[in-house]
């Protein structure tokens, strides 16, 4: 009996055994995939309405003055001839000082009808009604090694904390990829409009999903917090000859870069859907093109960052399978 039980299972014990050392060959080789991806990051603001200056309607104050009229008119320091000038009231305030009252009640008018309309941040003032979320994408090949040297020497020295050194992040970093179009491979663009409220919440939908493709932030200047993994090694400068400096010419390159670009702007900012070269252009230009003004948040990230680290095609199927080939 025991040994017809044996001989039974025997051949079911054979196909789990396979079927287990396929799964755990599949499983690691994606886990070995996934296990050396670095990533770098950089950038800052947030999404607090800018404040605005707001100044009360002074108040004019005249000696008192006139007196009692018949037919219903009214004086002592009360006069709105502009109004209702049938009713008859004066007792000597027409003139400039009405206008005054009647420039400061369509002041107080119009803020009312602002406040009521429009949403308002948290210092009662009146706050942009749309802002925008885009995200932009590249997939670059691995021979753009000079563009991993110039974000990185951008995260480095970059003043995250002000409007303007967030411009900047924003421009030198849409100018790098601009200027290499020749490795352009893959690319994505989305762009959102919302109301103030959710678009920080959105922009960091956008973040998180991107952070999360990487083990490990190597290298991070955010809001002028510097960070840098005791593990990272810049990658190698490039010098005016074109010469890659301090590179292992004998180790293998990743196949692939991948840059994302994230903006919160004020106002409307519309992305082409990327079908080609063209269409990636006209996207970097748009939002390389946001003003600091306009500009609340932006956030790039890029990887590999570390050097040594390889982004290979398995990863893009796995990270970046909404890119379109360009």
């Amino acid at each position: 009996m025991y040994k017809q039980l044996i001989s039974t299972l025997k051949p079911l014990l054979k196909s789990l055994l396979a079927i287990g050392l396929v799964l755990t060959l599949a499983l690691g080789n994606a886990d070995g995939a996934l296990a050396a991806r670095s990533g770098g990051r950089m950038g800052g603001g947030s999404f607090r309405a800018p404040a605005r200056s707001y100044s009360s309607p002074s108040r004019t104050y005249a000696p008192s003055g006139g007196g009692y009229y018949g037919g219903g008119g009214f004086g002592g320091g009360f006069g709105f001839p502009f109004l209702l000038p049938f009713f008859g009231f004066g007792g000597g305030f027409g003139g400039l000082f009405s206008i005054l009252i009647f420039i400061s009640i369509a002041n107080f008018l119009v803020q009312s009808f602002r406040r009521a309309g429009g949403g308002t941040d948290e210092l009662g003032y009146s706050a942009p009604t749309t802002v925008s979320v885009a995200r932009l994408q590249v997939g670059l090949l691995a021979e753009a090694r000079g563009l991993q040297s110039e974000l990185d020497s951008l995260a480095l020295k970059a003043d995250t904390d002000t409007a303007t050194g967030r411009a900047q992040v924003l421009q030198e970093s849409t100018l790098a990829l601009l200027r290499h179009p020749e490795y352009w491979v893959y690319a994505g663009a989305e762009s959102v409009q919302t109301r103030l409220e959710a678009a920080e919440a959105k922009f960091n939908q956008f973040s998180l999903a991107e952070r999360s493709k990487f083990t490990e932030e190597t290298l991070s200047n955010f809001n002028n917090q510097l960070r840098q993994s005791g593990s990272n090694k810049i990658l190698p400068s490039l010098q005016e000859n074109g010469e890659l400096v301090g590179a292992d010419l004998n180790q293998a390159p990743g196949e692939y870069i991948v840059v994302t670009v994230l903006v919160g702007t004020q106002g409307k900012l519309q992305l082409p859907t990327v079908k080609n070269s063209d269409d990636l252009r006209q996207a970097l230009r748009q939002i390389g093109g946001v003003s600091s003004e306009q500009l609340l948040a932006v956030e790039v990230l890029w990887t590999p960052q570390a050097s040594g680290d390889t982004l290979t095609a398995d990863d893009m199927l796995a990270g970046y399978a909404d890119l379109r080939s360009i």
